[in-house]
């Protein structure tokens, strides 16, 4: 697979992969990791609170009130 980076994201990814010590290539399947698995906690916590706020409204409206 080929890559083609601009020269700012070339420097970042020079920049990430000194800072983990690990390889550019190592370094972009890390970030990718991190993108993903960030990604996942934001719609399981999206998920969570439209559950929380369908399942237990009249629960979280008297809550508010209180």
């Amino acid at each position: 697979m080929t890559l083609r980076l601009t020269a700012e994201e070339e420097l970042i990814l020079e920049r990430f992969a000194k800072q983990t010590n690990l390889s550019k290539q190592k370094a972009l399947i890390e970030a990718l990791r991190m993108a993903e698995a960030t990604s996942k906690k934001q719609r399981d916590l999206e998920f969570a609170r439209k559950f929380v706020m369908t399942n237990d409204k009249d629960l979280m409206e008297r809550l508010a009130d209180a």
